[in-house]
This record gives C-alpha cells, sequence and structure tokens, in this order.
C-alpha cells in the first residue's frame, strides 16, 4: 500500500504553490521524516517530509509545475510492502519479473527499427512488382517504364534544373495525360541520414526560467508599492567611530558570553525604536481613509535569501536585548539562506531595515513594503575625510536614507526621524540615558 504525498495547508490564505525541487529520484529508498520536496508559495519555501520509511515511487508533479493546497504531487511505497513475503518469494511475481524484463531487454534492442512482420519481408523486386500491381490503373505499362529508364540512365548526372530538351518519367506521365505516382526513395542502409543540426552558437543562446511565486509576489509588491504611495526619500551620513569602537573593545567577551557576535545591525534596531517612538507616523500604515498608529515595534530585516529577497519581522523588537537581536538575526538569516522559513515568520512587519551595505552599496533609494510606511537603508561603511573641530580628519562613515510614504509623513517628521538616528549611532549612550 503506497502513500500519497500531498501538498499541505500554509496557513495564511495560500491556496497556490509551485513544485521548487525534488530532493529524492523516483526509485530512492527514504527514511522516516527525510525532506522529499520542496515547494515554493509566494511568502516562503517549505519542505515535504516522508510519513514513514519506504521509497519514492511515481513523481506526479515535476520541478517547476504549479500546484494547490491538497493535490497529490507524488507516491511514496512503504517498506513494509516490499518484504520478502510479499514480493520475492511468490512464484508468479518472479515469472512476471522475468517475463517483463526481457520484454524491455527486446524493445531496447529495436527502439528506432522498423517493425518486423512474423512472415520474411518479400525481396526487393517482388516488393516492387506488387506496387506496380496495385499503381497499374494510373501507371504505364512495363515497357513503357523500362524504355524510359534506359533513356534516364544515359543521362550522366542529374542536375536540379533540367534543361528543356531533358525527359523524366514524370513528364512523359504527364505528356500521355496520366497522373504519376509518387515515388518515395529510401536511403540504402549503409547511408545515414543527415539531419540539420539545431545547435546554436554558445554566445547567443536564451535561457528561459519561470519566475518563481516567491519573485513574483516581490515584485508585485514593490510595483504595488511605487503605484499607490508618494514615495519620497531623505538622506543623511552617520560617524560610526563610536559603535566601531564599541565593537571591537566587547567583542570577546560578548561572543563568549552569547555565542554570537555583535554586529552593526543590532544597534540601527535600537535607534529606529527610539526614533520611531518620537516619529509615530513611521511606525503606521494607511487603511483606506485611516491612518492605524500601531503601539508595539516589529521591525522587519531584509534578507537576500536563496530565492529572493524576504523580510522577516523581530516581533515587539522593543522588548529584546542585543543579544537577543543578534540570535534572532542569525538564525533567520541562516534559514532563510536554506529556504527553511515558514510563511507565519514573515507576516506583518510595522518598519523595514534594509542593509544594501553588505553587498558593497554606497547609496540607494531603497523601496517601502507595503503596507508599511518606511524603510532604512543601510550603506557600506567607508574612510573619508570629514570636518571635526575645524580640523580635517579620516572617519569610518555610512550613507544612511529613509524612504517614507509622504501620504502619511511629512518632510519635517522625515528629516527629524534620521536625525534622530543619527544621533544614537553616533552616541550610543543615549540608549542607557535616554536623552
Amino acid at each position: 500500500m503506497g502513500v500519497e504525498i500531498k501538498i499541505p495547508d500554509l496557513g495564511e490564505s495560500i491556496s497556490e504553490v509551485q513544485i521548487g525541487e525534488w530532493l529524492v529520484k523516483e526509485g530512492d529508498s527514504v527514511s522516516k521524516d527525510q525532506a522529499l520536496v520542496s515547494i515554493e508559495s509566494e511568502k516562503a519555501t517549505v519542505e515535504i517530509s516522508a510519513p514513514d520509511a519506504g521509497k519514492l515511487g511515481k513523481i506526479l508533479k515535476p520541478n517547476g509545475e504549479a500546484a494547490k493546497v491538497g493535490d497529490v504531487v507524488g507516491q511514496l511505497e512503504l517498506n513494509r510492502e516490499n518484504t520478502p513475503e510479499t514480493e520475492s518469494t511468490d512464484p508468479k511475481k518472479v515469472v512476471s519479473k522475468s517475463e517483463e524484463k526481457l520484454a524491455a531487454e527486446t524493445k531496447s534492442k529495436t527502439t528506432g527499427q522498423k517493425k518486423v512482420e512474423p512472415s520474411p519481408p518479400p525481396a526487393p523486386k517482388q516488393r516492387q512488382m506488387t506496387e506496380r500491381d496495385m499503381e497499374a490503373a494510373v501507371a504505364p505499362s512495363q515497357s513503357e517504364v523500362r524504355g524510359i529508364e534506359e533513356e534516364q540512365k544515359a543521362i550522366p548526372t542529374p542536375q536540379p534544373s533540367r534543361a528543356s530538351g531533358d525527359v523524366s518519367l514524370t513528364d512523359h506521365l504527364f505528356a500521355k495525360g496520366r497522373s504519376p505516382v509518387p515515388q518515395v526513395e529510401e536511403p540504402p542502409p549503409s547511408e545515414e541520414i543527415k539531419k540539420p543540426s539545431t545547435k546554436t552558437s554558445g554566445d547567443r543562446e536564451d535561457e528561459t526560467k519561470p519566475m518563481t511565486l516567491l519573485r513574483r509576489t516581490v515584485a508585485k509588491r514593490l510595483v504595488e508599492a511605487q503605484q499607490s504611495m508618494a514615495i519620497l526619500t531623505t538622506f543623511n551620513e552617520v560617524d560610526m567611530s563610536a559603535v566601531v569602537a564599541l565593537r571591537k573593545k566587547h567583542q570577546e567577551s560578548f561572543q563568549a558570553k552569547y555565542g554570537v557576535k555583535i554586529g552593526f545591525m543590532s544597534f540601527f534596531v535600537k535607534a529606529v525604536i527610539e526614533s520611531l517612538k518620537l516619529v509615530p507616523q513611521l511606525n503606521a500604515e494607511i487603511r483606506g481613509d485611516t491612518m492605524v498608529f500601531h503601539r508595539y515595534f516589529d521591525i522587519g530585516v531584509a534578507i537576500g535569501a536563496g530565492k529572493g529577497l524576504v523580510v522577516p519581522p523581530l516581533r515587539n523588537a522593543e522588548r529584546m536585548s542585543f543579544a537577543e537581536i543578534e540570535k534572532a538575526i542569525s538564525d533567520l538569516a541562516t534559514r532563510a539562506q536554506a529556504n527553511q522559513l515558514k510563511p507565519d515568520e514573515l507576516a506583518g512587519g510595522t518598519f523595514t531595515i534594509s542593509n544594501g551595505g553588505v553587498y558593497g552599496s554606497m547609496l540607494s533609494t531603497p523601496i517601502i513594503n507595503p503596507p508599511q510606511s518606511g524603510i532604512l537603508g543601510l550603506h557600506a561603511i567607508q574612510d573619508r575625510p570629514v570636518a571635526r573641530d575645524g580640523q580635517v580628519v579620516v572617519r569610518p562613515m555610512m550613507f544612511v536614507a529613509l524612504s517614507y510614504d509622504h501620504r502619511i509623513v511629512d518632510g519635517r517628521e522625515a528629516v527629524t526621524f534620521l536625525k534622530r538616528v543619527k544621533e544614537i549611532i553616533e552616541d550610543p549612550a543615549r540608549l542607557l540615558i535616554e536623552v
């Protein structure tokens, strides 16, 4: 008895998925809870595991094919169906398998050849005579054919375009008022049929791939943001000297105590939360003709996953310590790269931080993640000359960009938010004394 492999209910109103990749092949043995296939929804990639040990049977939906919740995508043959009592010791099954094997071998040897009739085929001359007998009603007599064929042999080499004096069998038949019989010339057995090559030049090839549901959803939401929001971006630059010095001073003891390195993101998450408290419009959203202000802070962190960009939120980030933020981000990033995030881990979020600096970006205008009203873009840290106390000094500087929905956030509020982020990052002690 086999077990059907079905698309599970993924929640969050997800009804359609796409087969990502089958992790095992037909006929492969699998153990209980082993991942069989990855499926991609519009929010995340999940894996379907084997409910019991057995062997993967037929795959009903291959990689890249669409499926709905509840669809059967494959079959799993359980181990108890393959016991010696039910398979190897049954004489009828042994004979049947032998016959199947013999039939398969015979079929493989005759593939591509013409079907062989039980009786021996007629000799070439006999076959030609038979054809002429059937075509006697429209064909010329044997003597006429022989005469014309002898005339044709006298021509040295047939040319594509004949001279006006050339005579062919077809011309003779038309002259007699008869319809010519189509002649099918078969190449000699030793002559290979040359087929036109379909291979194209390697530097001119196109590769077509369908968009994954996740990529389609990201594209849809980005276009939605551009079309439905009044997006504006404001910029500032931050001196990272204080944060760099703190990380260098406490990195070893922090990692020894919490098992994770202290990064820049935890500082920015803390700075963003304090700035959102000062400018609540950036922690709000528009619903119809109303504004909804969130009194909690679910800070989304944009992560470039294997299948596309995902933004899992740190829920109630205002209650998290530096170590908890760093651990959560590290865990989310690791599972995002392995496509192991669940749909409910990607839902929600009141504000987003996107760090393009990890890829080397110097400056950008990030796009808002609807229905949020703001997103903070971080960029690469570079040593640049700046003026301090009337002198030019070199400091590690970072450009920051805030994109906001101008329908709910005014320019003054956007600048105030970004200025507050700058003040906290350049003087992290403000987080302790709340000034």
